[in-house]
């Protein structure tokens, strides 16, 4: 009896040992070939350039005007330029300003009026990602018009009115005002 119970723990134990040999990793099956990215990369690099293409006839329509390229991929120039003040708002402070949006043939997509003045607390809200930078770009009382690509506009998405699928935009912004987040009360 003895030897057959150390049998069966031999046995037990070479079965254990053999289950727990490494097993290979099994292949999935389905495999993606990456075409899909690969094209969606190739759609988005021609959408830019043609957008680029636009923006860069813009530019030499008018020689007079002096364009900045910005680190962020869109371009802006000085309509009004305050040389006086040194302060930019930055992440926090409360920003005051009003815009309009036209698109690339000059056609009024939204104008001042309909937008209102606004108030923007910068990098805390939601807005437009184009003005959410360019707007801490500018001074008080500074007035400059930014040629957006679309990736910096409202995108693949649009705004789900006047502004379209993948639609570039030209944005004048007058920055009437911005100050520190604690020295703006809230309003009751």
């Amino acid at each position: 009896m003895k030897n057959s119970i150390i049998f069966m723990l031999l046995s037990v134990l070479f079965v254990t040992l053999i289950s727990c040999k490494q097993q290979q990793a099994r292949m999935p099956i389905s495999r993606s070939s990456g075409t899909f990215m690969k094209e969606s990369v190739a759609r988005n690099k021609k959408l830019i350039a043609g957008e680029e293409g636009k923006i860069d006839s813009i530019i030499k329509s008018n020689p007079k005007i002096q364009y900045i390229a910005s680190k962020k991929g869109y371009w802006y120039h000085y309509d009004v330029k305050n040389d006086k003040d040194t302060l930019r708002p930055k992440k926090g402070d409360i920003a005051e300003f009003e815009y309009e949006i036209k698109d690339f043939k000059g056609n009024v997509v939204y104008s001042a009026v309909e937008l209102r003045p606004q108030t923007y607390k910068v990098d805390k809200q939601n807005i437009m990602m184009g003005l959410r930078d360019g707007i801490k770009l500018m001074r008080k009382n500074e007035t400059i018009t930014f040629l957006f690509p679309s990736h910096m506009a409202y995108g693949y998405h649009g705004d789900n009115k006047r502004i379209g699928t993948n639609q570039p935009l030209i944005c004048t912004v007058t920055l009437n005002d911005f100050k520190p987040e604690t020295v703006v009360k809230p309003e009751n």
